[in-house]
């Protein structure tokens, strides 16, 4: 099942319990605009090449939508509608006052020089730059994204608005981006992970953890739990897998693929397949790469007692059945992974305020809005007694229905 039929299929399932009405249910699934466009450059070689950027804005009831654009070859219309509905939902858990975005372009980014780069964001956003807005759409780094291509976004933006910081978020420092976004969702990870073992009268220290994807939010997480005295065993990324029993020493590996690019040929841990990490033994599993990992071929093999979906949609919902039937529980991706969301909208808030936060109290309010987040779901998981991706859902889709009759929706 592609991510759209599964966000889809769990959004109807919330609207069932709540008991919504047919027209408001149909009017919440439908996009509020997609967008796509062709984006042409010169390489650095003189030959001409073409790309489709896309950018869906989902739901704007709560606020202005908000969302990651993503450099990928796997980019397609179905799976950034998918992500621009998770987001509706998502920032409606953290109870921030934004609706759903999600855009892309489908390349491949590291085989396009830096210039190359560039130019390709710059085009993207000429094309875009009037349906985007500090109080329309405001877009962040995801997959094969980062500070500078907002940098660059913003830049190209300003040229046409005037100077703008609140269009983007997750900007560098220097252009008023806010101190701790960058580990800010890997962050937000590792505190609903505790929320979620506090709930079952455990804690980090000395559990053991594997994790899939060692980029921004699994080599974060990875950090944090390991100060916590958490014991990550095995992690991987597209270059391979490594896994230690004892617990791999985080920070010299964090250092090691700095240094070398890879996690291989790390002296703390042993090469494994990365084919069995995700069924590697363990108490918490965190996927943090791409979407669809969890699927109905390997849901029953899979040996953790908890999985945190640090990435978008990594769980297909024949998996979701599985896991549960086996008692596995899963802390879903629109609640498990909102720490990067919830410190761009606090970094959203410093520009528009013109007025920056300590990383100490970004960090603190971010621990504030998790535990709040998670406690809301535990209420509607008693009220409609379902598990807890049903009660992330449930939260998120009665907010912004309830946002939608209250701004005069005809039903």
């Amino acid at each position: 099942m592609n991510a759209l039929a599964a966000t889809s299929r769990n959004f109807r399932n919330a609207a069932r319990l709540l008991g919504l009405d047919a027209k408001i249910e149909k009017s919440l699934l439908i996009p509020f605009r997609e967008i796509k466009v062709e984006c042409t450059i010169p390489k650095d070689d003189g030959t001409l090449v073409s790309y489709v950027g896309f950018r869906v804005q989902h739901d704007n009831a709560r606020g202005p939508m908000k969302g990651g654009i993503r450099y990928h070859p796997e980019v397609d219309p179905d799976e950034v509608n998918a992500l621009a509905q998770l987001m509706t939902w998502k920032t409606a858990v953290a109870d921030l006052p934004y609706g759903g975005a999600k855009g892309g372009i489908g390349c491949t980014p590291r085989e396009l020089s830096k210039s190359e780069l560039e130019r390709l964001t710059r085009v993207f956003t000429q094309k875009i730059h009037d349906l985007i807005g500090i109080h329309t759409d405001v877009p962040a780094p995801d997959m094969g994204t980062n500070a500078q291509t907002m940098a660059w976004i913003l830049d190209e933006y300003s040229k046409f608005h005037g100077h703008s910081p609140a269009v983007v978020t997750g900007k560098p420092i220097d252009l008023g981006g806010s101190l701790g976004r960058e580990a800010a969702t890997g962050r937000g990870v590792v505190f609903a992970t505790e929320a979620l073992l506090a709930e079952h009268g455990k804690s980090v220290k000395g559990l053991t953890f594997v994790i899939q994807g060692f980029g921004n939010v699994g080599s974060w997480a990875a950090q944090f739990l390991h100060e916590k005295g958490g014991k990550v065993v095995a992690v991987s990324d597209i270059t391979g897998a490594i896994s230690n029993p004892n617990g791999l020493d985080i920070p010299a590996l964090v250092k090691h693929k700095e240094d070398t690019g890879s996690l291989l040929n790390f002296s703390g841990g042993d090469v494994m397949n990365p084919n069995e990490l995700l069924i590697q033994e363990c108490d918490v599993l965190i996927p943090s790469a791409l979407g669809g990992v969890l699927n109905r071929e390997n849901a029953s093999s899979v040996r953790a007692k908890f999985i945190i979906e640090a990435a978008n949609h990594p769980t297909d919902p024949e998996a979701d059945e599985i896991l549960s039937k086996k008692g596995v529980i899963i802390l879903p991706d629109i609640y498990a992974n909102a720490g990067g969301v919830t410190v761009s909208y606090f970094e959203w808030v410093q520009n528009i305020q013109g007025f920056m936060w300590d990383e100490e109290k970004v960090n603190n309010e971010l621990h504030r809005y998790m535990n709040k987040a998670f406690q809301d779901i535990k209420n509607m998981c008693k009220t409609h007694d379902c598990n807890l991706r049903m009660g992330a859902f449930t939260l998120g889709v009665n907010r912004v229905a309830r946002a939608t009759l209250l701004r005069g929706w005809e039903a």
